[in-house]
């Protein structure tokens, strides 16, 4: 393997050889990389669950599959509040499950509707139609 050497820092007038720009600037993001990293791996080892979501769209609605295997659609509890869906298994379940999934837009929930098959969890939320709020006034 070939190794060039570089001019020494000290040299091109730089205080120690941490002070050079280069120097510093390639570390920093090495450090922003491996934080980025960590921060990945600690989210997905604390919902391992999560990782197992499928969400696809259309101009319509989403649709979340989960797989949640070992709970009954009876011990899980699904709400649904503006863009954010939370879905978690009820204490007398025999796993433990906990996630939230946040949405680019509203979810209406009366459009919306799930269903449960062998321990797939499947729903279909329906985009919120914008409302418009448009008023007219008159000319006095």
């Amino acid at each position: 393997m070939f190794f060039a050497t570089a001019p020494s820092p000290l040299a091109a007038g730089f205080g120690t050889a941490f002070d050079h720009p280069l120097r510093r600037r390639v570390y920093a993001q090495a450090g922003r990389s491996a934080a980025q990293f960590l921060e990945n791996a600690v989210a997905a080892s604390r919902n391992p669950a999560a990782q197992d979501a499928a969400i696809t769209q259309d101009e319509k609605q989403f649709v979340l599959t989960l797989d949640v295997p070992g709970i009954s659609k009876d011990q899980l509890r699904i709400r649904i509040e503006g863009a954010i869906v939370q879905i978690e298994s009820k204490e007398d379940a025999p796993r433990r499950y906990r996630a939230a999934y946040e949405f680019g837009q509203d979810i209406d929930s009366a459009a919306s509707s799930a269903s449960m098959e062998n321990g797939v969890l499947t729903l279909t939320l329906a985009k919120m139609v914008p409302v418009s709020k448009v008023a007219e006034l008159a000319i006095a």
